[in-house]
């Protein structure tokens, strides 16, 4: 049965609501706790947006509940994170909030937090995020006293390196970092270099900057690399062709060169991709890398993968 109260009185009824519900994730008893997670996961559901000016007071019980002694609690929390995340408020906003759990007195707390990180950048990548707000907080658990957070630190490191790159290794050089734990970090990286395993994003600067993160500043305009997202269909081609010298060939400018109307033309001479899903265009992209990659794979294979990938460049 629908609720009057909930549809048409959010502010009021759900003040009251969300903190009930926060109550009972507190609780000792570990079966109230996920019944709460559950009822809170349908709230947000419900109410979607609506459920943001809330969310502040959800906030700590949830970080605790990362930390629970029981899997399934830890479990069901990070999934209502998640959730909130998808329905409700941006990722960023969400780990605005979170941050205060790295530095929880509890270490399945600080791991709990590094594993939900590590999710996040699975589902959204780091676009959504300011990454570089947070890489400090991950640094300082490379010397906690407990091993399970440190490794799980170093994991979530790992996993902000496979989608942002080389970026990375230069802003860790400026943190101070012992030289030792440093090494081992860098190894790491270099063997999901070699693994093939990246998942660098066309965007990745509006994350994380090299020269600023340091701070915790924005990036800079001169220090981003950014794909336009203006599509490069028929439209962009209808315009003049730059003149060409008599008796030249097709496609050639007075010094022989291409010019920026033939270069257009042949960027997009490409066959049409059909994506309908981001599964499907994560798939797509996991097979063009393993092919270029691959210096075993014949060139005309590889420059196929290269059409491909303009492709999805054009298609936007």
């Amino acid at each position: 049965r629908r609720s009057p109260d909930v549809d048409h009185d959010p502010k009021r009824a759900l003040d009251g609501i969300v903190g009930e519900l926060t109550g009972w994730v507190n609780s000792s008893n570990f079966k109230v706790t996920l019944l709460a997670l559950d009822v809170i996961g349908a709230l947000v559901d419900r109410i979607k947006d609506r459920f943001k000016p809330h969310f502040g007071t959800v906030v700590p019980a949830l970080v605790d509940r990362l930390g629970d002694t029981k899997d399934q609690v830890r479990e069901q929390t990070q999934n209502l994170i998640l959730r909130i995340m998808d329905q409700a408020v941006s990722p960023q906003y969400v780990w605005e909030r979170l941050s205060s759990g790295f530095k929880h007195k509890n270490f399945r707390t600080r791991e709990g937090v590094c594993l939900c990180l590590i999710t996040t950048l699975n589902i959204y990548g780091p676009q959504p995020l300011t990454l570089s707000k947070i890489v400090p907080h991950i640094c300082n658990l490379f010397g906690d006293p407990n091993s399970q957070v440190r490794d799980t630190a170093m994991n979530a490191m790992v996993e902000i390196y496979r989608h942002v790159g080389e970026k990375v290794r230069a802003d860790l050089n400026k943190k101070g970092v012992p030289q030792a734990r440093l090494q081992t970090l860098f190894g790491k990286f270099d063997e999901v270099q070699k693994s093939g395993n990246m998942i660098l994003s066309f965007s990745h600067d509006k994350s994380f900057d090299d020269e600023e993160s340091v701070d915790g500043n924005r990036p800079s305009a001169s220090s981003t690399f950014k794909v336009s997202t203006k599509k490069m269909g028929s439209a962009s081609m209808g315009g003049k062709r730059s003149a060409s010298a008599p008796g030249s060939k097709s496609g050639a400018s007075k010094d022989g060169a291409l010019d920026e109307d033939d270069f257009t033309r042949a960027f997009n001479d490409v066959p049409t991709v059909q994506i309908i899903s981001n599964r499907e265009l994560e798939e797509t992209l996991n097979k063009l890398r393993e092919i270029l990659s691959d210096d075993k794979h014949d060139w005309d294979q590889r420059a196929n993968a290269l059409k491909k990938i303009r492709s999805l460049l054009i298609a936007g």
